[in-house]
């Protein structure tokens, strides 16, 4: 046994546990399990070219000296990212705690009352300081918000509007250049039409429907929104708000001017730069557009029993539900970093961020002042933290990066600086020192600071902020560990038991993986710093960016979307460009096989697409004839098919290189959903199946964690013909020749995380990658094995095999008066989180085990089910006071001193006896979602009501 093969770490059945699982299964060998599980003619003919596998030991030497290649100087650049304090409880308890980034998206949401109420706070943060109704529980970056809330303005617009064709949006040229490019690229499928002008000249015409104001300004200038927002909602102009998160400490909130919608980012609140992200946006708006509002929202509602408890509230499965008619994608959000800025906002309070806040304006404010003294012109009459100097760019630019210093450069004859968190008193002389050589006069030595004010009085801020109990409570570091921890002990994570969901692949998150993300190295870099700083990310982006070409045998790869619904956005947007480039814009349709991921079809219309459903078989798989016959119909105008392999049933499709020729023969590309890759690496891949373009998630596939709803990163690998349409960044060059506009902020998207799946290939290698899909296969069809008898599967491949996933049927339950629901609730008393409930098909639980459980965790999930089958069994539909009606059951339940249920505390509590030696208690009984849609409420009480 190689004690040092990362390989043997990663992958969870050892190999006598191998051999008892084929046995039961029913074959000879691995081999024969996977000959009978893929189709012939999808198989790779040679192994995927990668580097040899490194030891972890040898890994993390690696990446120290690699990070060693970055260049770490103090960034004014600001343009929305700025260097930071983590507070180190946060860091340590949070960040580096595998009780919170192991945890999945809170859809069970008795055993997530944790992370439920952390995302809480996070909305309550942001509404109080944006003056708004309602927030979400975060999106992927500021940009992509900025997006987001046009598309909604867009759909709000009133009667007339929509009747006149009204379709013209005005952003302020004071928007950050990354946000441009993104409503850019945004706007056009969707039928927008951008004016980008001077706010001050803006004429509030009845053919415009809203308006996007920077707060402040890219420059640093803060803009009289408030006027603005007055005269246009007097025109019936809609306003959106791009506002600094940290600024609004000082600056009064848009929502008390009558903003429609405030969006930003949270970074400033402790999240490292990271060379682009993870960071959690905000999207704030007003009630009445609740329904609108995208991403998902955190509710207040209560339990069986009437306490409080927590849930996802309104459209959190939206795009299942409304699929071409959602809104947007759930799945665009950021939650372990949402969790970490809310924590940054308990951890300071409202007078440690005014504190924060202040501190830099005051310096701000007295750089200004020096730079002025010695001759320099601060075009900023107003400003927060950011100063405009008229200076000789290329001049100021030599001279600081010399003194390891980046300002950001916006013109020949302007350099923009930017103050931050991190800014000492020394840091603003070594700024002084920079422009006093280029004039050759003596610098002035700032020594103490003095109170400043350069914000206009119709602007200050008077309304208070964070006056709940909990941003006033937890401001010692052992209040906050003790506030975390007992967050903490309310979710069930990877680090307690298996979480065994279909088509969300919660796999290993080694700690090796995740050890560089600590380093400031990697962490305090700008996206926007010079590439000869940056020399070590670029070497691991590069790196990862060929491993993941060569793993789905395509010619390319943009790491730059921050999501998988960012990825499916992007594929389809190069597909779109290839088609206009050949003359062919008429190419709009879109197929989508009806057992599809709800995403696709709410990407699809994202990208300007009209989709259409084909059939699937009583099998599960795509209807060829369908497809074929409808594939032809719309020949002239085919844009792509949107496809996953293996399908969402759980089964490598035989007939899937004849469909992607069937759509080739008619005009369209393939875009391949790579959710299911798990079951794909080192077997078979996109480009060999026929596939064109296809995007990856990190966060699956490649061990990302997904830290209680995100980060992601969803990549799109590419075929040759796609390669000059990958998308750019309109500061750092990225993407092709032609490429379209930007889908996510920064030019390489998270960089900071996609640190982990370098990491992740980088130690697996060739035999590692390809052993891990060997045992995600054997995983799958074990306990497809093990559950024979008490629940049948509903789709397997021609020799009854299941791919990395399976569908156990539990409608036949309904005659016993037995929901799927039931059974997810009642496997948290067996302290096990459920399979993927009712998707892709209603009264189903979808089960994917990973590569990483061993046998002895399989079998104990398999034995819970087992037992619950029995439950079901013994249950009876004129009788619902049961064990499986009544899940879960709570301590406080068990430790009543009334008990009047017929079975007893025991049979509840510890069904098996496993549970006894490692109990994971639900907080909360079953939640009433009814009650809480009916009775919205996405706050935290405020301090009022504890009095």
């Amino acid at each position: 046994m190689n004690t040092n093969a990362f390989s043997l770490r990663h992958i969870g059945p050892r190999e006598a546990d191998q051999n008892q699982m084929l046995k039961t299964i029913g074959v000879d060998s691995l081999d024969q399990l996977i000959y009978e599980t893929l189709p012939d003619g999808i198989r790779l003919q040679k192994p995927l070219n990668l580097d040899a596998p490194m030891t972890e030991h040898e890994y993390l030497a690696h990446m120290h000296e690699l990070s060693s290649k970055n260049k770490i100087y103090k960034s004014y650049i600001g343009l929305g990212y700025h260097p930071t304090i983590l507070p180190a409880v946060i860091q340590r308890n949070i960040l580096e705690n595998p009780g919170w980034y192991t945890a999945y998206t809170p859809y069970q949401a008795e055993i997530a009352q944790g992370r439920l109420e952390a995302l809480l706070n996070f909305q309550t943060m942001i509404t109080d300081l944006t003056g708004m109704e309602i927030a979400n529980a975060s999106l992927l970056d500021e940009s992509t918000a900025a997006a987001e809330a046009m598309s909604l303005l867009f759909a709000v617009r009133d009667r007339a509007q929509k009747k006149n064709g009204v379709n013209k949006f005005f952003v302020s040229e004071a928007v950050l250049p990354q946000t441009l490019a993104l409503l850019q690229s945004r706007s056009n499928p969707i039928g927008i039409e951008l004016v980008i002008g001077d706010e001050t000249t803006f004429d509030y015409t009845p053919d415009f429907f809203g308006a996007l104001l920077q707060y402040p300004g890219k420059d640093g200038k803060i803009s009289d929104i408030k006027t603005f927002i007055e005269i246009a909602n007097a025109a019936n102009i809609k306003v959106a708000v791009a506002a600094d998160i940290l600024s609004l400490v000082k600056l009064e909130a848009p929502g008390k001017f009558g903003a429609d919608i405030v969006v930003g980012t949270t970074q400033r609140f402790g999240i490292p730069m990271g060379y682009g992200g993870p960071h959690a946006a905000y999207f704030a708006t007003k009630e009445a557009y609740k329904r609108d509002l995208p991403g998902r929202i955190i509710g207040v509602t209560k339990d069986m029993d009437g306490n409080r408890a927590l849930r996802m509230a309104l459209q959190t499965r939206e795009q299942h539900i409304k699929r071409d008619k959602a809104t947007s994608n759930i799945c665009t959000a950021q939650v372990l970093l949402a969790v970490m800025a809310g924590m940054y906002a308990v951890y300071h309070g409202p007078k440690g961020l005014e504190f924060i806040a202040n501190s830099i304006h005051d310096k701000a404010s007295a750089l200004a002042d020096a730079l002025k003294s010695i001759g320099f012109k601060q075009k900023n009459d107003t400003f927060f933290d950011t100063l405009n100097i008229e200076a000789d760019a290329d001049k100021v630019k030599a001279i600081a990066e010399a003194k390891e210093i980046n300002f950001f450069y916006p013109h020949a004859d302007a350099v923009t600086i930017s103050i931050n968190e991190t800014t000492s008193i020394s840091d603003l002389n070594d700024i002084i020192t920079v422009f006093a050589e280029i004039v050759k006069a003596e610098p002035v030595i700032i020594e103490t600071l003095a109170k400043a004010n350069n914000i206009s009085d119709n602007l200050k801020r008077s309304s208070t902020f964070l006056t709940s109990d909990v941003f006033n409570t937890h401001h010692s570091e052992t209040e906050l560990m003790r506030y975390i921890k007992m967050l903490e002990r309310k979710d069930l994570s990877l680090n307690h038991s298996m979480i065994s969901l279909g088509s969300c692949t919660m796999k290993l998150n080694a700690a090796s993986e995740m050890l560089p993300l600590s380093s400031p190295n990697w962490g305090s870099i700008h996206p926007f710093a010079p590439l000869d700083q940056v020399q070590g990310y670029q070497t691991v982006l590069k790196a990862l960016e060929d491993q993941l070409t060569e793993i789905t045998g395509f010619s390319a790869t943009s790491l730059q979307p921050n999501s998988g619904a960012q990825g499916e956005y992007a594929g389809l947007m190069t597909i779109k460009a290839y088609h206009e480039s050949r003359g062919d814009e008429h190419r709009h349709i879109c197929l989508i096989p009806s057992s599809a991921h709800g995403t696709n079809p709410a990407s699809a219309v994202m990208a300007g697409m009209k989709v259409v459903v084909t059939k699937s078989t009583a099998e599960g798989n795509i209807d060829v004839n369908d497809l074929r016959e409808k594939a032809e119909l719309h020949k002239e105008n085919l844009a792509c098919l949107m496809v996953t392999y293996p399908s969402t049933h759980g089964v490598y499709e035989s007939d899937i290189k004849e469909i992607t020729t069937i759509i080739h023969d008619n005009g369209g590309q393939v875009y391949m959903d790579g959710a299911n890759m798990n079951a794909q690496v080192g077997l078979t891949n996109p480009g060999n199946i026929g596939a064109d373009v296809c995007h990856l998630n990190l966060h699956k596939t490649f061990a990302i964690p997904h830290g209680g709803g995100g980060p992601g990163v969803g990549p799109i690998c590419v075929a040759e013909q796609l390669v000059p349409f990958l998308p750019g960044n309109p500061i750092i060059k990225t993407g092709g020749d032609k490429a379209i506009k930007a889908v996510s902020a920064a030019p390489f998207g998270s960089s900071l995380v996609c640190l982990i799946s370098y990491g992740y290939i980088k130690m697996l290698g060739t035999q590692g990658l390809t052993d891990s899909t060997k045992a995600a296969i054997l995983n799958a069809n074990y306990i497809k094995s093990r559950l024979q008898g008490s629940f049948e599967t509903l789709y397997s491949g021609e020799c009854g095999r299941a791919a990395h996933e399976m569908i156990v049927d539990c409608r036949p339950f309904k005659a016993h008066g037995i929901e799927v629901t039931d059974i997810a609730k009642r496997l948290m008393d067996y302290g096990f989180h459920a399979p993927t409930v009712s998707f892709p098909v209603a009264g189903t639980l979808m089960i994917e085990p990973t590569e990483s459980e061993s046998k002895q965790e399989m079998d104990r999930f398999c034995d819970a089910l087992i037992s619950i089958k029995k439950e079901i069994d013994a249950a009876s539909k004129d009788e619902p006071n049961n064990v499986l009606k009544n899940a879960p059951h709570t301590m406080e339940m068990l430790t009543s001193s009334t008990w009047e249920f017929p079975y007893s505390r025991e049979t509840a509590a510890f069904p098996l006896d496993y549970v006894r030696h490692n109990k994971f208690w639900p907080t909360v009984r079953r939640v009433d979602d009814a009650y809480g849609d009916r009775n919205l409420m996405c706050t935290c009480a405020p301090i009022e009501s504890y009095i």
